[in-house]
């Protein structure tokens, strides 16, 4: 299977979009990469999400919740305890660090802990200045009119 793709024709007809391209390598390159601990991610309105860890063994002071510009960070590490001896350990609590990337003004809202999952709730707010807006489109006249209406003024 092929995973290196040339995006070099998206870039002659696309105007900053270069991130894309990084976005979608980057995401290719995750896949085969260990996808511990298991997460939801659901839409709770039009821009509202959820994103739910599940970290079982993890307390709140063993995951630090970073938020960047384009970027949240969960990493997740137990201090080191006496050594036990199991006959079966089928709760995994390994080191873990996951990466989230985010759109353009999606904000972290609040982090919480319950029932052994690390809920995260984001929201997009858009700035009032970056919202569409309505253009109001002055009509043409002519130029005999235009005359007109300066001399009536």
């Amino acid at each position: 299977m092929r995973t290196n793709f040339d995006f070099a024709p998206l870039w002659r007809s696309t105007i900053g979009f270069d991130h894309l391209a990084d976005l979608v390598d980057s995401t290719l390159r995750q896949a085969t990469e260990d996808n511990y601990p298991p997460y939801n991610i659901e839409r709770s309105g039009e821009d509202h999400y959820r994103i739910s860890l599940a970290v079982a063994g993890f307390g709140v002071n063993d995951i630090a919740v970073t938020a960047e510009q384009n970027a949240l960070t969960i990493e997740g590490k137990k201090p080191e305890t006496a050594a036990r001896e199991y006959l079966y350990q089928g709760i995994a609590a390994r080191p873990f660090r996951r990466v989230f990337n985010l759109a353009d003004y999606v904000q972290v809202k609040q982090a919480s802990f319950q029932d052994g999952l690390l809920i995260i709730d984001l929201v997009r707010e858009v700035p009032e200045a970056m919202k569409p807006r309505r253009i109001e489109i002055a009509s043409c006249t002519s130029p005999t009119s235009q005359i007109e209406q300066q001399k009536a003024a």
